[in-house]
């Protein structure tokens, strides 16, 4: 096993980062932090951060295959251009649910814009239940509706073949697996892959690497966690010096880094002496694997 180093590249004070999605084309790591409505875009040459400041919590960035980005803003799906600091609604939802805001989003293999949505907090994880579902904006920009009674929608990625969609709503402290069908866009067939253990604490965002294996991050189980989806085992667990881990995506100009975001929110001010780096950037190196690059959005 090669030694696996941890840093803190980028100390952002983040409220609450996640979303991280790796542009390959400019060397950066775009991220969000999701109360302060904000996006950045860390460019790992030069180690600048740019941000984009919207008018309601952004909760996920994604790539977009004509320039630019798309972003989960409030309930909107929304084109992001980085140039003006501009948002322009191309889609909306929950439109009956003034509470609710999108969470994690993420693209799949044929570039449609999957996110999901839950009640706003009124503490970290603590909210009115099953407020959310999740949703898909197709490239035409038409939504679809997947299911309801969402707690809180959080990660998800697609397996190596196409085949399966996998999930997490993090009050059900599980990871899901849902047959796809590439060409349609439909999940069938919910079953449960892998259930947290009470030290994993609450399951939230999520990759895929290489070998088809998934690593979840722990939100207040300051770790990421690897596990093999066909046989419900947990192989690595990568515990990191925040406690409130909120997601992972793989980068680096060959996708064998890792870069994790995190949270300070609700916590206090001995446990912010304790974690100085908590809402931090970090990035992991020497894992072993790689991952593979972002889908962009088609639309």
């Amino acid at each position: 096993m090669s030694s696996i180093k941890i840093e803190c590249v980028l100390r952002e004070n983040c409220r609450c980062g996640e979303s991280p999605v790796w542009e390959e084309a400019s060397s950066s790591l775009l991220f969000v932090d999701i109360p302060a409505k904000k996006v950045c875009r860390w460019d790992s040459l030069s180690k600048r951060v740019q941000q984009v400041t919207l008018d309601a919590p952004v909760s996920s960035v994604a790539l977009r295959q004509g320039g630019g980005y798309v972003a989960t803003v409030g309930t909107k799906f929304c084109a992001l251009n980085w140039e003006d600091h501009s948002a322009v609604a191309l889609a909306s939802v929950d439109e009956d649910k003034r509470n609710n805001r999108f969470n994690d989003g993420k693209v799949d293999p044929a570039g449609r814009y999957f996110a999901g949505t839950m009640a706003e907090e009124t503490a970290p994880a603590v909210l009115e239940r099953h407020q959310g579902s999740l949703y898909s904006l197709f490239p035409d920009h038409h939504v679809e509706k997947y299911f309801d009674q969402v707690d809180i929608s959080n990660g998800l990625d697609w397996s190596l073949d196409h085949k399966i969609f996998y999930y997490i709503d993090s009050l059900s402290y599980s990871v899901d697996a849902f047959d796809y069908d590439l060409h349609t866009g439909k999940i069938s067939n919910r079953r449960s892959i892998y259930k947290l253990e009470k030290e994993e604490q609450i399951p939230d965002g999520m990759c895929i690497d290489v070998e088809g294996k998934l690593w979840v991050a722990c939100y207040n189980g300051g770790r990421v966690i690897r596990l093999d989806p066909e046989t419900g085992k947990r192989l690595q667990t990568v515990k990191l010096p925040v406690v409130k881990t909120t997601s992972c995506c793989f980068g680096g100009k060959d996708y064998s880094e890792m870069y994790v975001t995190c949270a300070r929110d609700g916590m206090d001010p001995e446990g912010l002496l304790q974690q100085p780096e908590a809402g931090g950037i970090f990035k992991i190196t020497g894992l072993g694997v790689k991952g593979i690059p972002p889908y962009p959005y088609v639309g």
